[in-house]
């Protein structure tokens, strides 16, 4: 049972107000349904630069964190257009993690949607969730029923996956799979 979290809302946007952080209090409705006892603080967001990102997760880690959420940056946005905003949640869990696993989902286009990460930095499970409300909440929903089960990275990954790829239209998307 997970008994202490940690929620990081990421994005500059997030960060300077330009867009409000709805996710937080879906998640934490979401981890409190998971164990009514939990113990969950939510950060203050963080920008999207890596080091910051990691250093947030370290931080977590050393207040004894056994699960991490991150919210937003999953869509690697920068990668695909110098319009799109930088995102660097995916990479940098992909740097700091022990043991992960990923899926992601793209457009027809080619465009990477979101990339779902879970994985484990000593006996810490982190996760990522996109920041659109809806996408959010059911991935969080599909890890808390996962979770349940135990703490299979590539169980929960692969449930937090359907989740997300539900919420959009199927003539649109491409899975990874």
């Amino acid at each position: 049972m997970i008994n202490r979290a940690f929620i990081i809302p990421t994005g500059d946007e997030i960060k300077n107000g330009t867009v409000l952080d709805l996710d937080s209090a879906k998640i934490m409705e979401s981890l409190v349904r998971l164990n009514p006892e939990m113990v969950i603080t939510r950060l203050a967001p963080v920008v999207d630069v890596e080091a910051n990102i990691v250093g947030t997760m370290e931080s977590c880690l050393d207040a004894g964190a056994e699960l991490i959420v991150l919210i937003g940056g999953s869509g690697g946005g920068h990668r695909f257009s110098s319009t799109l905003g930088s995102d660097y949640t995916h990479s940098a869990m992909e740097l700091w993690l022990d043991e992960k696993v990923s899926h992601c989902i793209y457009g027809k286009n080619g465009h990477m949607w979101s990339k779902l990460v879970c994985g484990t930095k000593a006996e810490t499970l982190v996760i990522n969730v996109p920041g659109p409300i809806r996408e959010a909440a059911a991935t969080i929903a599909a890890f808390a029923e996962s979770a349940r089960e135990g703490r299979d990275i590539r169980a929960i990954n692969e449930a937090m996956t359907r989740a997300l790829y539900a919420q959009y239209p199927q003539d649109k998307v491409q899975h990874d799979e």
